[in-house]
């Protein structure tokens, strides 16, 4: 009598064994998220803090797509530095005038920093400037905490090490919706 109490027990104390995946109650699949637009001095939606990296009228879009319990984010940029490396992550809050308004990077597990738990979508840009990425996340985005900008920095992600994450100054922001 004593082993299905302790079974009970257990069962609702959440030992059940479930998939990790449970411990984010509200990741939903058919999540789209989309932001597009040319880069301009005062933004909102496509805002350029470095003109010299990201010039004034060079284009982004960006898709991000949960279903089936992953996600998938692309990239596509136009009218960029040519043949140069940029970093790009997807960051927690709308682009602003300043580019730390954008606040820091999403990630699906809060505080883990790897290419695993954020969205990373470093691109080259060819001898036109045009460049795109693509990220396989295998995670649906969380309905309740959304990834509201792209941030696109002045270097290339660094992926290992201390600085694990980082990519120097913040150049332009396209905010998500």
């Amino acid at each position: 009598m004593r082993l299905p109490a302790l079974l009970l027990a257990l069962l609702a104390a959440g030992c059940s064994g479930a998939p990790a995946q449970l411990a984010h109650p509200a990741a939903q699949d058919g999540i789209m998220l989309k932001g597009s637009g040319e880069f301009t001095a005062s933004g909102p939606d496509a805002i350029t803090y470095d003109r010299k990296l990201v010039p004034v009228g060079a284009q982004a879009n960006l898709t991000a797509e949960s279903t089936a319990g992953r996600t998938l984010t692309s990239l596509v940029v136009e009218g960029f530095r040519p043949e140069r490396t940029y970093g790009a992550h997807l960051h927690t809050k709308p682009c602003g005038p300043k580019g730390e308004d954008a606040g820091p990077h999403y990630q699906h597990v809060p505080g883990q920093v790897s290419a695993a738990s954020e969205v990373w979508l470093d691109f080259t840009t060819d001898a036109s400037g045009a460049g795109h990425s693509t990220a396989r996340n295998d995670w649906a985005l969380d309905s309740a905490r959304l990834p509201r900008s792209l941030i696109v920095h002045a270097k290339p992600t660094t992926t290992s090490g201390p600085d694990i994450g980082a990519a120097g100054d913040r150049a332009a922001c396209l905010t998500l919706k």
